[in-house]
């Protein structure tokens, strides 16, 4: 009868070391499952094709080869410049810097952001006109209608050819749409160099519609002036002439924008929060870099295959490996190379 209380006790105090051992190994799986969970990125979407590109290149690799969880929020330059800073949006994939020149270097010295590459600064903007205009497309029939047409302030002379059709007394320039910082850059613009007097500044909707309407214009064969910029699929599959201007000069700039864009170092930028929420996501950006070219080639497929951001983003990935696979290490790469099957 002892004999059997010994073997009880014993048993129970077996039981009770399984217990606690099972209840510290759940205990530490709580603890590492909370440890492996990851923060949600935010992005910013200011509204151009090239920014959501390239935000789904960064979204597609954080997520597959990182493990992060992604989402974007949309809005107008300034709307989402102001919730960057504020560290609401944690990467923006493509600041235009001299865009926003003021509160750009702004925030970079407060410490509110930091640029951590360069994406590209290889691109180009102002205005620009079908290249058939200038030197005429025979296989098409098209006769140079304005072969001495170079620069902007050749316009006045050519108001006619691109007669605005709601205000024939004036021509038309195709502007940016409200909201983006260069669209007030434009309009300042133009009425300095008084072309005001002999044009009509038209800002379209969206970045769809300015884009529709220089489609629409160079597949009829037909005139049409406005804002444009590169990298873009237009540039990619059309044949544009940007008219030139006054070499940039920052006295010039400063006094009513009174000559050409200076090409923009277009940075990829983090919230000052994100070295520590994803010190690993930052170090692959910083070695994040395409080109006007890429980038040109990206959307023009993007159109071409009627193609939406996220297939064009897989499409590029897949077809530019010897681009991106040095900005990650290896075991990275090979996820999103496997994502990719």
């Amino acid at each position: 009868m002892r004999k059997s209380k010994r073997q009880l006790i014993a048993w129970i105090g077996f039981l009770i070391l399984v217990l606690a051992v099972g209840l510290v190994g759940c205990g530490a799986t709580t603890t590492e499952t909370t440890k492996e969970e990851k923060p949600t990125l935010v992005l910013a979407d200011p509204g151009w094709d090239s920014v959501q590109f390239n935000n789904s290149v960064v979204q597609f690799i954080a997520e597959k080869g990182y493990g992060y969880k992604t989402e974007v929020i949309s809005g107008s330059t300034p709307i989402t410049f102001a919730a960057f800073i504020k560290g609401d949006i944690d990467i923006y994939s493509e600041i235009w810097t001299d865009n926003i020149k003021e509160k750009y270097d702004k925030a970079i010295k407060d410490g509110a952001i930091k640029a951590i590459s360069v994406n590209f600064d290889d691109n180009a903007q102002g205005l620009y006109v079908p290249t058939y205009l200038i030197k005429g497309n025979p296989a098409k029939g098209i006769k140079p209608l304005a072969p001495d047409l170079k620069s902007i302030k050749d316009l006045p002379k050519y108001w006619e050819l691109f007669k605005d059709q709601e205000v024939p007394t004036k021509g038309r320039i195709y502007g940016a749409p409200p909201g983006w910082e260069v669209d007030k850059i434009l309009q300042t613009k133009i009425k300095n160099y008084g072309l005001d007097t002999t044009y009509n500044y038209f800002s379209p909707g969206s970045d769809a519609a300015l884009s529709t309407s220089l489609a629409k214009a160079y597949e009829e064969g037909k005139p049409w002036l406005g804002y444009y910029w590169e990298p873009t699929w237009i540039m990619g599959k059309y044949d544009m002439t940007l008219l030139t201007d006054v070499p940039f000069d920052e006295a010039l700039w400063n006094d009513g924008y009174k000559c050409e864009f200076a090409p923009s170092i277009v940075t990829v930028g983090v919230s000052k929060g994100m070295e520590t929420k994803a010190p690993d996501v930052v170090e692959f950006l910083s070695h994040y870099k395409t080109s006007n070219t890429l980038l040109n080639e990206a959307l023009a497929y993007m159109q071409d295959n009627k193609a939406d951001v996220d297939q064009t983003a897989i499409w590029f990935l897949k077809n530019h490996t010897d681009l991106w696979t040095p900005w990650v290490p290896s075991e990275v790469a090979d996820k999103v190379k496997a994502a990719l099957k």
